[in-house]
């Protein structure tokens, strides 16, 4: 195969909605098609956070006290409708992959090789202590592989977030985190969103294994920067007193991506605020930048309101704690900007379908050879969700029992570590 290409819709799917995201809907249409349905998913609380900081960045905080997950999902924007779409639909999603309805065959690798089409298994983020062999039995889920326009059978503990104890057969095999989980007004939308997670996830890890060459060579100068909203939100920033860092972190695979960290300038001794990061990635370089500087001030009031379930203390006083402070303003300081953010390639389409198809030519490109996709999509709802599983891209260096896989061995090879 030399040129992958998506199943068609009927019709191609019109980008209508373009202000700092590219969405066939404007948010606040999200926003009213979905919240008929919010008590069925158990979505109790859409509470806007946004003025527990002073940043000014839109954030809200969405709350499901019984979910099998994360009970509190974040949303940010450009605008407060742009935020509750976001966080609603995150929590939607999550909740999608809480409920999964769809049949599974609890079988061995053995068992299902030569009459199942299965995902390349050796390629997919592995624990440390996996007890996975080809006659070990785990619960398998029917996808569909993108490039090949067939039927894919993929580790259903890679597609859901149902954690409530006991596990299903097999657990603890491979890694299980909300990697690559979408929904979007479209299925292609939810597809295409999922896909710049996993690359976007991809490319962080591989840039903090670079070390500090990669660091040095990849910051952004944001005098550099042309995108209005982009513009907007580094406004904010600045009024309240906020450094900013930008790095490049696209890899091979050619998708736009950034890593955004930001701290107070002059930290206040009586008020200690946290450092924090976001990451973006889209074909367009202006949204990817974008959502990781949104995502930097969501983290931010995330730790500030104190309601996320997935951190202990110990990461809270890690984050605030004025000598991890002090060091993040020094990398700022020290690694002064080489990246003229308009010579970063970009590209600006008028419909998810061409976004999807590029995305799937670029990462062929990069030798990437399978792009499974899971619909989570509920007959009751009609919400489209999916999850995307690429095989051989790197899931985050920072969760537990992380592994390298071939990509990141090959750049920690490079570095002589």
């Amino acid at each position: 195969m030399t040129d992958p290409s998506p199943p068609r819709p009927p019709a191609p799917v019109q980008k209508h909605f373009l202000a700092g995201t590219h969405r066939s809907v404007a948010p606040e249409q999200t926003v009213e098609r979905v919240r008929p349905l919010l008590p069925v998913m158990g979505i109790t609380r859409v509470a806007n956070v946004t003025g527990l900081d002073a940043i000014g960045i839109p954030v809200v905080m969405v709350c499901r006290p019984n979910a099998r997950s994360l009970s509190v999902s974040q949303g940010k924007g450009l605008s407060l409708e742009a935020a509750r779409a976001s966080g609603l639909m995150e929590a939607i999603e999550l909740y999608h992959a809480e409920t999964i309805t769809l049949p599974l065959k609890l079988a061995t690798r053995t068992e299902l090789r030569f009459t199942h089409p299965l995902v390349d298994v050796d390629a997919l983020p592995r624990l440390p202590v996996s007890p996975f062999h080809d006659d070990l039995r785990i619960l398998w889920v029917e996808g569909w592989e993108l490039m090949g326009g067939k039927p894919l059978w993929v580790p259903y503990e890679m597609v859901h977030t149902n954690y409530v104890l006991p596990l299903p057969p097999g657990s603890g095999t491979f890694v299980n985190s909300s990697n690559g989980l979408a929904s979007g007004n479209h299925l292609l939308e939810a597809i295409t969103h999922g896909i710049c997670e996993v690359v976007e996830r991809d490319a962080t890890t591989l840039w903090y294994l670079g070390g500090e060459q990669t660091r040095r060579r990849t910051r952004v100068d944001l005098s550099t920067v042309d995108d209005a909203a982009c513009l907007s939100v580094l406004e904010k920033y600045e009024r309240a007193g906020i450094a900013v860092a930008v790095w490049e972190t696209t890899t091979d695979v050619g998708l736009p991506s950034f890593l955004c960290t930001i701290a107070d300038r002059t930290p206040d001794p009586l008020r200690l605020l946290y450092s924090s990061a976001g990451m973006g990635c889209h074909p367009s370089r202006g949204v990817a930048l974008l959502r990781a500087l949104t995502e930097a001030a969501q983290s931010r009031l995330t730790m500030i309101a104190g309601s996320r379930d997935d951190g202990g203390r110990g990461k809270y006083e890690r984050t605030r704690d004025p000598e991890t402070v002090r060091a993040v303003l020094a990398e700022m300081a020290e690694h002064g900007p080489s990246r003229d953010f308009r010579s970063i390639p970009t590209r600006e389409h008028a419909t998810v379908d061409e976004d999807l198809r590029w995305q799937l030519q670029r990462l062929y490109a990069a030798g990437i050879r399978q792009v499974a996709v899971v619909e989570l999509t509920q007959r009751a709802f009609s919400i489209p969700v999916a999850r995307v599983i690429i095989p051989g891209l790197e899931t985050m260096h920072d969760v537990p029992g992380y592994v390298p896989g071939a990509r990141a061995r090959q750049v920690l090879e490079g570095r002589g570590a």
